[in-house]
Parts: C-alpha cells; sequence; structure tokens
C-alpha cells in the first residue's frame, strides 16, 4: 500500500496560503518580472523625457537611470542574502559533528560540493533546490526562486540547519515552499552576480544537472521526519 503523503505542520501557521505548486510557484515568478519591469520603465521613460526636454537635464535623467539600474540590484541581492553562511556561534567540535550527520544526508557529490560552498544541492519535483542554514533557492526552468526560512533553534551548528531544512524539504517539497518566504525571483544570472564567489558552483551545478535530470522518469522518493522550524 502506498504510503499517505506527509504534510509539514508548520503548513498550518500559514493556512490562508495557497499550498504552493509548479503552477503557482510559475505566477509568482512572472508577477516579479512585471513588479520589476514597473519600477524600471518609469525611470527610464523619465530619464528619455528630461533629456528630450532639456540638455541641462542630464544630470537628473542620470539619476534615473541610476535608480532603474540599483533598485533590481537591490531585489536580486535580498535573494542572494538568503544562503549566505550565518556567523557560527558553536564550537568546532559541534559543527564538526553536524556536518558528520549530514554527510549522512547526502551523496559523495553532495557532501564534495557542501564542503567547497557550505550549500547543498537537492532534486524534487519543483526543480532543483539549493539549501544554506537560512534559506534555499529553487532553480526551475530559467529562472531562481529565493526563498527564506529559519530553524527554531540559533544554537544549532550549520551543518544542522542545513540538515533540518533538507529534512522538511524532503518530507513535503510544497509544503517547504509554501511557508517560506519568497525573497526573490528572477533570472538566476542575477543572483550569481551577488552571491559569494566561494558559492556560484552550486548555483552552476543546479542549472546544469536539472537539464539532465529532465531526461529521467521522475525525482526519487525522499523519507524522513521533519524538525521543527519556520519561516522568518
Amino acid at each position: 500500500m502506498a504510503a499517505e503523503p506527509t504534510v509539514l505542520p508548520e503548513a498550518a501557521t500559514v493556512y490562508w496560503r495557497p499550498r504552493a505548486d509548479g503552477e503557482r510557484l510559475d505566477r509568482r515568478g512572472r508577477l516579479w518580472t512585471l513588479t520589476t519591469v514597473a519600477h524600471v520603465v518609469p525611470f527610464l521613460a523619465t530619464a528619455a523625457l528630461l533629456c528630450w526636454l532639456s540638455w541641462a537635464a542630464i544630470p537628473v535623467a542620470l539619476a534615473c537611470l541610476a535608480h532603474a539600474w540599483i533598485i533590481p540590484a537591490l531585489y536580486a541581492q535580498r535573494g542572494a542574502n538568503v544562503v549566505r553562511p550565518r556567523p557560527k556561534a558553536t564550537s568546532a567540535a559541534a559543527e564538526s559533528a553536524a556536518l558528520g550527520l549530514l554527510g549522512d544526508l547526502v551523496g559523495h557529490e553532495a557532501r564534495e560540493l557542501h564542503a567547497q560552498t557550505g550549500l547543498v544541492v537537492e532534486r524534487g519535483r519543483l526543480g532543483t533546490w539549493i539549501v544554506g542554514e537560512a534559506g534555499a533557492l529553487l532553480v526551475r526552468g530559467r529562472k531562481v526562486w529565493c526563498f527564506c526560512v529559519r530553524v527554531n533553534d540559533p544554537s544549532l551548528p550549520s551543518g544542522d540547519r542545513i540538515a533540518h531544512l533538507l529534512l522538511a524539504l524532503r518530507s513535503d517539497e510544497e509544503g517547504f515552499a509554501t511557508v517560506a518566504n519568497l525573497a526573490f525571483a528572477g533570472a538566476p544570472r542575477r543572483v550569481r552576480a551577488r552571491m559569494r564567489p566561494q558559492m556560484r558552483p552550486a548555483l552552476d551545478r543546479a542549472g546544469s544537472t536539472i537539464r539532465a535530470w529532465k531526461r529521467r522518469s521522475g525525482p526519487r522518493s525522499h523519507s524522513g521526519s521533519s524538525p521543527r522550524w519556520s519561516s522568518p
């Protein structure tokens, strides 16, 4: 008999949100694109109008162009920040033990990538996830969704934080995407440019492996209980 799918209990705390799925994520991605256009186009139009009215208004037009560039850049930086490493709050011994536990949950390639980037790449039904200490990126199609989420116990080592989020993701992927707060959705290159250089290979790996995984019949099944976590 097929086991009943696990539903994260944290999903009940955000009962007003519809349960996430591929269609809803794509819709939210298009909304982020329209929002960015709505921010940029008025500044570009104003800059063009000022230059047409008078060459003396060029300094103001340049300020408008700066705003048209800065606002989308700030949104992309907000997305990249969800996977920034947090300050270590535990001893080196605790961090080492937590990394050992995390290594038991992932494969050899994922362990090597985590040692290099501090991030874990995980294939799911919605796309390819990149899990960090306090957030996760979802690479789906030509866009990346940046989710901010946290483990309730801030004293845990970084490896334990990633392991907790990874188990929650494996337990209920759609519930994970429902509870987590969406910080940004857009082109992966915009997020990659604002990530730390040592973390960028994780995003590159997710982009390359998702094309290979699309040829497979379906994602592998996951099991495991989810610890307590919540969106910030």
